[in-house]
């Protein structure tokens, strides 16, 4: 076994790093640990119990799909003990962020002795873009690889504080946080306050994303929901999430629309969305969790940036 061992965001990116001539075994990271909810100790029994759950309930995921493809993946990532270098490929995303902390706090636990490094695309050039891997060519890569970041142990042991934070049942001691900067994690304040505006908004009872939609289905007027889903995924801004996740936050808000071919918003997903009528009591869902918080146990005021709880 090499010295060195490559943990990355998810399978077309291990895919593309396959490509290379880098040295190094690659383990998938495969989760998405950004939805449902969430436990500090990670990669325990109750843990990945907690995880399936959630995926089996709302994503319909199988068990032998979880064993054969996270539980296995995860297992590899056991097994490799000798790695004293590990580099970690993640992105700037909500998405890739959560699954950076989750994986740092495992690390801090089980790899105390490894040398940890981050390659974490974002910002990339002059434009305002950020970029995942995927979308880098192979020469803003091996640049990306050859400036690595070697993480601290006080990078690791903050890591493992925001992780800690996110599984709390309490998501303002992470509005409080003022010092990300002391740290060298360029994206995690951002998705951090991406991460708070998931909360249900005051003005309506909808969470950013979800006010997002709707906004994008008034103005945009999509044909059908496909392409409205297409539309979402272009226009998300930090959150990286995936065409099922978007499914299903416009499955939850399918009583807002009168019709999805095309797509049409009903006179009270307009009332909503102008804040005229607060849809919070029809959304409540008193098993939505976001990372450890009960979603609907929080209310996001738009107006101070504030979480407030109920």
């Amino acid at each position: 076994m090499s010295s060195l061992l490559h943990i990355t965001n998810g399978d077309s990116f291990t895919e593309r790093l396959k490509t290379f001539d880098f040295k190094g075994d690659i383990i998938t990271w495969r989760e998405m640990l950004c939805e449902g909810r969430t436990e500090t100790n990670v990669g325990s029994e109750s843990f990945w119990k907690t995880r399936f759950e959630f995926l089996n309930k709302n994503y319909k995921v199988s068990k032998s799909w979880f064993i054969e493809k996270t539980l296995k993946e995860y297992r590899s990532l056991c097994n490799h003990k000798q790695q004293n270098q590990i580099i970690l490929w993640f992105e700037y995303d909500l998405f890739c962020q959560i699954n950076l902390l989750a994986v740092l706090s495992w690390l801090k636990t089980n790899r105390k002795y490894a040398e940890v490094s981050l390659v974490c695309s974002g910002k990339e050039d002059e434009s305002e873009k950020l970029y995942g891997l995927n979308e880098l060519t192979d020469e803003q890569l091996r640049k990306l690889y050859d400036n690595k970041v070697i993480l601290t142990q006080d990078d690791i042991e903050y890591a493992d504080y925001i992780w800690q934070l996110y599984c709390s049942d309490n998501p303002i001691r992470l509005e409080n946080l003022t010092d990300f900067g002391d740290f060298q994690f360029n994206y995690l304040s951002d998705a951090i306050q991406a991460h708070l505006k998931r909360f249900p908004t005051i003005k309506n009872g909808l969470n950013n994303v979800e006010n997002h939609v709707l906004n994008l289905s008034l103005e945009r007027r999509p044909k059908s929901k496909r392409e409205l889903i297409g539309a979402i995924l272009r226009n998300q801004g930090i959150y990286g999430f995936g065409d099922s996740q978007f499914e299903r936050v416009v499955s939850t808000l399918k009583p807002l629309y009168t019709s999805f071919n095309p797509v049409r918003l009903s006179k009270k997903g307009k009332e909503i969305l102008e804040g005229k009528t607060n849809y919070y009591s029809m959304m409540r869902d008193n098993e939505a969790y976001l990372g450890g918080s009960l979603k609907y146990n929080f209310l996001y005021n738009t107006d101070s940036n504030r979480i407030l709880k109920l």
